[in-house]
């Protein structure tokens, strides 16, 4: 029984020292330096809840000149690297429309960012903003989405 437990921490120790090895054989200290990661990955973003707005009295041919702005902006700061998330939310009881993940270091500038945003200047939209902690590989993942839509839409 002795040996069985002394050839099972054996086991253990090397197994624990195969994950350490790989762990630190993966680890790309350039690629962490250029996205902005701290020692876990991770950084900063803010994170943007999208509402109704107040404004309810624009007309449909105003409220859709608004909206292709709204889209047009989304295309525009994706470009630039700084909306790295937006989706729509399907209908809820709460009013939540969308949400934006912006790639900037603080929250004033993530406030300009949204005054560029036609929808929200007219109150068509409001937005919440949070500051949110998460991988800081995430921007990488649009390099990705273009490569999967197909743009027949």
């Amino acid at each position: 029984m002795k040996r069985i437990i002394i050839f099972m921490l054996i086991l253990l120790n090397g197994a624990l020292n195969s994950i350490a090895q790989t762990k630190s054989d993966i680890y790309d200290k350039a690629l962490a330096d250029s996205l902005g990661a701290d020692e876990y990955g991770m950084k900063q973003y803010t994170f943007v809840i999208l509402k109704t707005g107040t404004n309810t009295t624009e007309s449909k041919e105003s409220t859709d000149s608004l909206f292709r702005g709204h889209m047009n902006n989304i295309g525009r700061l994706a470009k630039e690297g700084k909306l790295i998330v937006a989706g729509p939310f399907v209908k809820n009881e709460k009013a939540y429309r969308g949400l934006f993940i912006l790639n900037v270091k603080t929250m004033e500038e993530a406030k300009n960012l949204l005054s560029t945003d036609p929808a929200i200047n007219a109150h068509l939209l409001e937005s919440e903003l949070f500051t949110w902690y998460g991988s800081a590989a995430l921007p990488m993942y649009l390099d990705y989405h273009s490569k999967i839509e197909s743009h027949t839409h």
